[in-house]
């Protein structure tokens, strides 16, 4: 059974999901400037190594707030 966590969602074109697959984490992220990415994670700590390099903190200085959710929500899955 799948389970889908919804972790930013901008417009129908700039979002990000998580879809938990047993041990696997499949992550797709749909931008509208490079289309579909799709990650598959074999654990949490690989996933969440991939988020800090992802979203580092420093690009989000002027943003902490949007930072903070998107950490809480990849640590929530």
């Amino acid at each position: 059974m799948l389970k889908k966590h919804l972790i930013y969602k901008k417009d129908k074109w700039n979002m990000m999901t998580v879809e938990v697959n047993g041990k696997n984490l499949i992550l797709r992220e749909i931008s509208d400037q490079w289309g579909e990415d799709c990650h598959t994670f074999m654990s949490r700590p690989a996933m969440m190594q991939w988020v800090r390099e992802r979203f580092p903190e420093e690009e989000y200085a002027d943003r902490r707030e949007e930072w903070e959710a998107i950490m809480n929500a990849f640590k929530e899955i």
